[in-house]
């Protein structure tokens, strides 16, 4: 390769990677994981290597056991005050899929884990008939804090506690996200539509395909609804080339 043609293609590879490590998502292009290594430094400038191996360091010393620990210190809204304790979120740091309520319920709240009511002893149900166990997805809120009396979130809320949910999702790197209700669903797509015109379709959420659904305490009073989240379920399944256990084995 001509030394110049090397040298510039070494530059914009840098000047690429380094827009996606300081939060531009929609810079077009992919770099393979080990794009430093095969990089010839050679044609870089010393202090610009210098710079972008350690943003990439910085980015890397996040992880999920920081992000707990920082949501279980977490005293940015006044929702400290009045919870238990703080439900960060559990499940698979590898998982594929990854499940978004609204906020902790009294029993998440007392357990410091999402969905362990009712609700979410049917959302177990759910994920096993997708063909997969609860401990193979991820499971989360918007909020990780409980609202007194189960209220909505408020904006200022999820202004100071959305940031945690980005972090997880930015180290899990789930391929599918699937929020939980209408409230969960309209704070991640910011938008008023309602959860039955919302659900059915994919969006996106953080550059990543996001499927609205009906969330499971719904489903415990609206047993017919149960037939709409299957369906969506099964387009998650789809894009995730799962297979249900009742079809396995059939022609």
């Amino acid at each position: 390769m001509n030394n110049n043609l090397g040298a510039k293609l070494t530059a914009l590879r840098l000047e690429l990677e380094t827009l996606k490590i300081h939060g531009h998502e929609h810079v077009e292009g992919t770099l393979p994981p080990d794009w430093l290594a095969r990089l010839d430094v050679k044609d870089m400038k010393p202090k610009s290597v210098k710079t972008l191996v350690a943003v990439k360091e910085k980015k890397q010393a996040d992880s999920l056991e920081k992000i707990t620990a920082d949501v279980r210190e977490c005293k940015l809204c006044p929702l400290c005050k009045t919870r238990i304790q703080a439900v960060p979120g559990v499940g698979n740091p590898r998982a594929r899929l990854m499940f978004v309520g609204e906020a902790p319920g009294a029993d998440e709240d007392k357990q410091g884990e999402p969905f362990v009511g009712r609700a979410g002893q049917l959302l177990t149900r759910m994920i096993v008939a997708m063909g997969i166990q609860r401990e193979d997805v991820f499971i989360a809120n918007v909020l990780k804090c409980r609202p007194p009396e189960n209220r909505t979130p408020l904006p200022a809320e999820v202004e100071k506690c959305e940031p945690y949910l980005i972090r997880q999702i930015d180290m899990i790197r789930p391929e599918v996200i699937c929020s939980l209700g209408a409230v969960a669903s309209s704070t991640l797509l910011k938008t008023e539509t309602t959860i039955s015109k919302l659900r059915g379709n994919f969006h996106s959420y953080h550059d990543t395909p996001l499927m609205p659904t009906f969330h499971p305490s719904y489903l415990l009073r609206n047993e017919s609804a149960k037939k709409d989240v299957w369906n969506d379920l099964q387009m998650v399944m789809k894009r995730l080339g799962l297979v249900a256990p009742a079809e396995k084995g059939k022609s």
